[in-house]
């Protein structure tokens, strides 16, 4: 094992090892079974596979390349199946490259209206790998979509899967259901979108189009129930028990005042609570103050926000420069650590943050770990700061806790000794 780098800050935590993923230290989603480690990129446009049986010494095993233009930040893992997002490659494109904030900016039309299908020079859809061999995932079907592609599935086994899908006539990224009954030809079998969203029906935008981002992120499904993450649309609760026809339960928006940009909606089902992250996307809190809520769940029409968790306070991460805020938390995945008491978040330059929630109303900070800046970034758009971004964080059924960084510094694997 060679020396780890030193934290620049650690409390209750310790950092057990690093990988540079085979020189792509960018990464995004990452998921952790059968001890290896699946880690969709960012700008490296593929996944990587990383022994981690010994979390000391992890091993790069395998790299697989996307088509041109493509990148697969998100996946999903379970049993013997992985599913890979294929989608338009955002820092491909001129305008995102040269300015982040292009991405979040209001979007207005058709995504055809965007990108003609004649122009199209990437791959959109979902890609299905066999992974029954560890370190050898094997190519065994794709879903083809005329759009953009997908952003983020969620997938635990079984028939179906649920996905963003950025499609043809939708201003933004919509709900799909994805029949996974042949996993060589999965399907789309029903499809959710915020009423105002299908341009292409002639539906006339319902929000203020200054507001932002107006798509999903992605949903957490629990007992027939999407939670979704819809960025500046903020929560929306869809019941997904018919797959063909899913039908609102309530929506929730709080931006403005707030700035949106949720990420995450994260069921606690024993307790009937719901855990909200509204992600940072510009640097040095330009897009304001964005909370990781916690909303009393008992009725599932009308879930109520009762408190926020506590910002990072150990220095000052808004003077550090990049991204000081969340990103994610890990999702509580059958099969991995499962808790509805202790929260991991990823705060991008303030590192991975762990909350005690067992007091629902005060939510406090137990431990976190910083782990230092790249020393180079992987990113490719010009005057990024060289700086943490800690993007995703995964938590493993032995309690070993793994971080990615979509900039450029690897993957670190850490411990809570709380």
């Amino acid at each position: 094992m060679t020396d780890l780098p030193t934290p620049t800050h650690a409390r209750n935590m310790r950092l057990l090892g690093h990988s540079d993923q085979g020189g792509r230290s960018d990464g995004q989603q990452i998921m952790v079974q059968r001890g290896h480690a699946y880690i969709g990129h960012v700008c490296s446009r593929g996944f990587s596979v990383v022994d981690v049986r010994d979390p000391r010494n992890p091993r790069t095993v395998n790299y697989i390349e996307n088509p041109p233009n493509t990148w697969s930040l998100h996946l999903q893992v379970h049993g013997d199946l992985l599913l890979l997002i294929h989608g338009h490659d955002m820092f491909a494109q001129a305008a995102m490259a040269a300015d982040e904030r292009n991405y979040y900016k209001p979007k207005s039309g058709t995504y055809a209206a965007h990108a003609a299908p004649a122009a199209r020079d990437w791959s959109a859809g979902m890609a299905v790998y066999d992974i029954s061999v560890p370190d050898q995932p094997r190519q065994i079907g794709f879903m083809p979509v005329d759009g953009g592609g997908l952003h983020r599935i969620w997938y635990v086994g079984g028939r179906w899967a649920y996905a963003s899908a950025l499609l043809d006539g939708f201003t933004d990224y919509i709900l799909v259901t994805i029949d996974m009954q042949n996993p060589a030809r999965p399907e789309i079998v029903g499809r959710y979108w915020l009423p105002g969203m299908n341009a292409a029906a002639g539906e006339v935008a319902r929000w203020p189009l200054a507001v932002g981002r107006y798509g999903l992120h992605h949903a957490v499904i629990h007992d027939g129930i999407a939670y979704c993450a819809w960025r500046d649309g903020c929560l929306a609760v869809v019941d997904v028990a018919d797959k063909a026809n899913p039908k609102l339960i309530v929506h929730k928006n709080w931006a403005p005042p707030f700035g949106g940009g949720t990420h995450n909606c994260l069921p606690l089902p024993n307790r009937n609570l719901l855990v909200v992250l509204d992600e940072t996307v510009l640097d040095n809190m330009e897009d304001g103050f964005k909370p990781i809520w916690l909303f009393d769940n008992q009725v599932k029409s009308n879930p109520i926000s009762i408190s926020t968790f506590p910002l990072p306070d150990d220095r000052d991460y808004i003077a550090v420069g990049g991204h000081f805020g969340p990103h994610n938390i890990h999702e509580n995945r059958p099969g991995s650590f499962v808790s509805e008491d202790l929260i991991f978040a990823t705060y991008q330059n303030a590192g991975v943050r762990v909350y005690d929630i067992r007091n629902q109303y005060q939510p406090k900070e137990v431990a976190a770990l910083v782990p230092p800046a790249p020393t180079k970034l992987i990113d490719p758009r010009p005057g990024r700061p060289v700086v943490l971004h800690s993007a995703d964080v995964f938590v493993d059924k032995n309690g070993i806790v793994y971080c990615t960084d979509w900039s450029g510094a690897g993957l670190y694997i850490m411990e809570y000794t709380g």
